[in-house]
Formats: C-alpha cells, sequence, structure tokens
C-alpha cells in the first residue's frame, strides 16, 4: 500500500514539473514575439500594418465590411474623375493631347520624398483665406496652354482617387532646373507638358523645354490619409513653384478630393494586414541549419536582414523574420542558435492570395518537418485546420475587397497606395 502511495505522489510530481516546463517554455516564447506584424487573426488586439493605428482580432469583428461599402468605394472614383473641380465650377471630360505611357520600371526618383522639414509645426485654415497668388490669371499675357484643358487629361501616373493634383500652365517655355521641394509627409510626382504637347515625367535636363506641368501628392500611404490642412499647404507650395515657373495655378477642390478619398483609405486599412505564422523550437536550432533549410525552400536573405522568397518576375511574395525581429546576419546565423522565426504573409502585396496562402503554408510544413520546429500563433497555440480555414477565407475577402475598387494585389498601383 505504502508502495502505491509513493509511485502515485512521483507521477503527479512529474506531471507537475511537465506542465511548469510548458508554462515557462510558452512565456519565454511569448517573450520573443517582438515585430510589429502581428498575427491578424487572435483573440487580442494586435497591430495592423498601418503606421501607429491597431485592429481587432479578424475572428472577433470579422471584419466585414459595412453593406455596400466597397462599391461606394468604386463609385467614389467615377465621380472624382467627373468632379475634378475648383471653387464650384466642375471640369468637363478630356481632350485630345499626345501622353507619353510611362515605363514599366519607373525610376524611384520619379516620385522624391516631399521634404518634411518644411512643414509647418501647426497648420490652420481660415474660411476667409484669400485666393493663392498664382490661381488668379495675369491680366494682358495668355498660358501656353489652357489649364482647365491640362485638367481634363487622364494621366497613366496619377490615380484621382488618391492623387491630389495641381496644375500649372506657364506662360512662356521653361527649362526645368530642379525638382521643386514640396513639403509634406507623402511623395509626389511631376509631370511635364513638353513644346510639341507630349506628357511625360519631368526631369530637369537641359534644352527640354516645358508648356506646362501636373504634380499629384500622392494623398494615401500606410500612414494614413493626409489631413486638410497639409493639402492646404501642399497647394501654397504650388503656388511657389507657379511663381518661380511664372504660370497659372489650377487646384482640385479639397473637399471634393476628400469625400472620394476617404471610403478608399477606410478601405486601405482594413485590408492592409499581415498573417504571420511562428515555427519554434523547444529547445534551439543552429543558425546553420536553419539558414540552410530556409535557403532550401528558395528564400535569400535581404540586406534588412529578412529572408525573402521571391516570384518569377524577382517581386517578393513571403518573408521570414525572427521572433524578436532582430535582423539575420551571416555573422549571427554561423554563430548563434535560435528558438526559431516567424513566417509573414502580406495579404495586399501577394497575388493571387488563396493559391499563394496554400504555398505558404506548404513551405512553413516542409520546414516545421526538417527543423523539428512547433507551428503556433502568437498565443503559442498550435495551429488548427479551422484556423487555417479561417484565415485563407480571410485572405480570399480582403483581396476581394480590393479587386471591387480596381486595387489588384500586388500591382504597381497597390504598392505605390500601400507604402
Amino acid at each position: 500500500m505504502i508502495v502505491l502511495v509513493v509511485g502515485a505522489a512521483f507521477i503527479l510530481v512529474v506531471l507537475a514539473y511537465n506542465i511548469y516546463q510548458e508554462s515557462q517554455y510558452r512565456k519565454q516564447l511569448r517573450e520573443q514575439f517582438g515585430h510589429a506584424n502581428k498575427d491578424a487573426l487572435l483573440d487580442s488586439q494586435v497591430s495592423s500594418v498601418r503606421d501607429g493605428t491597431q485592429t481587432q482580432s479578424v475572428l472577433n469583428e470579422k471584419t466585414v465590411p459595412p453593406e455596400n461599402e466597397a462599391d461606394n468605394a468604386a463609385g467614389s472614383s467615377v465621380e472624382q474623375a467627373e468632379s475634378v473641380v475648383i471653387g464650384e465650377e466642375a471640369v468637363p471630360e478630356a481632350s485630345d493631347v499626345q501622353i507619353q505611357e510611362p515605363e514599366e520600371n519607373s525610376a524611384e526618383p520619379l516620385m522624391p520624398e516631399a521634404d518634411e522639414d518644411a512643414l509647418p509645426a501647426s497648420l490652420s485654415v481660415h474660411s476667409d483665406m484669400e485666393p493663392l497668388s498664382r490661381t488668379v490669371p495675369v491680366k494682358g499675357r495668355k498660358t501656353l496652354l489652357d489649364v482647365r484643358d491640362m485638367s481634363r487629361q487622364t494621366l497613366p501616373w496619377f490615380d484621382v482617387r488618391f492623387d491630389y493634383l495641381a496644375y500649372i500652365a506657364l506662360y512662356e517655355p521653361k527649362e526645368l532646373h530642379a525638382m521643386p521641394r514640396l513639403s509634406s509627409r507623402s511623395r509626389f510626382r511631376l509631370v511635364g507638358c513638353t513644346m510639341d504637347g507630349r506628357y511625360q515625367i519631368a526631369e530637369p535636363i537641359p534644352s527640354v523645354y516645358y508648356q506646362g506641368f501636373v504634380v499629384g501628392l500622392q494623398a494615401i500611404s500606410r500612414s494614413g490619409l493626409l489631413t486638410y490642412e497639409e493639402l492646404v499647404h501642399f497647394g501654397e507650395q504650388a503656388n511657389r513653384f507657379a511663381e518661380q515657373m511664372d504660370g497659372q495655378l489650377l487646384l482640385t477642390d479639397i473637399n471634393t478630393f476628400l469625400n472620394v478619398a476617404r471610403p478608399l483609405d477606410e478601405l486601405c486599412a482594413r485590408v492592409d494586414q499581415t498573417i504571420a505564422i511562428h515555427l519554434v523550437s523547444r529547445t534551439n536550432v543552429s543558425g546553420t541549419e536553419l539558414r540552410a533549410a530556409i535557403e532550401k525552400q528558395g528564400f535569400e536573405l535581404g540586406h534588412d536582414g529578412a529572408f525573402y522568397y521571391v516570384d518569377s518576375n524577382g517581386e517578393p511574395l513571403f518573408s521570414i523574420v525572427t521572433l524578436d525581429n532582430t535582423p539575420f546576419t551571416s555573422t549571427l546565423l554561423a554563430n548563434q542558435n535560435y528558438r526559431g522565426f516567424s513566417m509573414l504573409f502580406d495579404i495586399v502585396h501577394i497575388p493571387d492570395g488563396e493559391k499563394c496562402f496554400d504555398q505558404f503554408m506548404d513551405m512553413a510544413v516542409k520546414l516545421s518537418s526538417q527543423l523539428s520546429l512547433d507551428l503556433v500563433n502568437d498565443k503559442v497555440e498550435e495551429l488548427s485546420t479551422e484556423w487555417l480555414r479561417e484565415v485563407r477565407r480571410y485572405v480570399v475577402d480582403r483581396q476581394k475587397e480590393m479587386k471591387q475598387v480596381e486595387l489588384k494585389p500586388g500591382s504597381e498601383l497597390t504598392k505605390r497606395l500601400f507604402s
């Protein structure tokens, strides 16, 4: 009898110790999950890709758009295209003009970063604000182009749903000696109309004369939608540029633009999610072994310290980062051990989400098997078939919303919008 009691007590002690060890293991892993793009499908609050914002778990809120919201966002683009206005006067339909199509691989300098330092600490707008100097035609002088005719052009470099446009018609042909410095937290593009009536990306090239410019400020990004005050300030900067180039300025009506941009910005904030799956070891895995397994799946170590799997065009599809978001380096991988890593699936940047998600999960399972790692979520819970089914459906639904407003996941337009 005494032997049985002692045996039972020993078994209870072993079970209690195992439970304690499991608890400590999970606690250590939770402390290591430090990257910003946390799992979008957890029961707790997680960070969205949008800077400084948070979204509720997908499984809690179901993230279903309000009825007809996607249709409203799509319809608003038509409204904006038909009503680019200043004051109360609407601009008619486009007229014929030669437009040079943008090259597929546009160089990054075509979208220079705006000068943030020039933005005042506090902006104020007054209803009785006087018109900007260059929005009023100069008496006795005629511009080379009709500024309203310019606003009727459909230019392939801009999307009127999220690019706030300023049009400048010059009084005399001018060379562009330097790119203008426009203050905002966003980026802009400058398109010029040459003397033969051809629209093209404007560059400071000697002996190339322009008769007008269109400046487009990207008002929606992963930082959110620009404010009314910021658009007003951009208009003031565009007015200074018009003064420098001796031209007449026409600005898109801000209220009209924001009425179109807000629904699209709300949709972008909702769909801009990154799915994270964590592969963790109960002990450790050597960096050399980890790197060999990851590279065997086709991933390559990037300069930013993350591994990337790219498509046939060289565009990143999936990424792998450390659990605490510290960078991988060749030196560290060769000399230290890891508790695991995280695989990230960026919904808006991956085309054909359902097919790619299946490929993503197939890679995760293979890596889990090769390195003897557990597949878990942020709560260190093993992934279930039901969880994966919910994730796949979530990816498909979000990408469907994007397509309803003509934002193809992974396209150049989407890359610009979600930058």
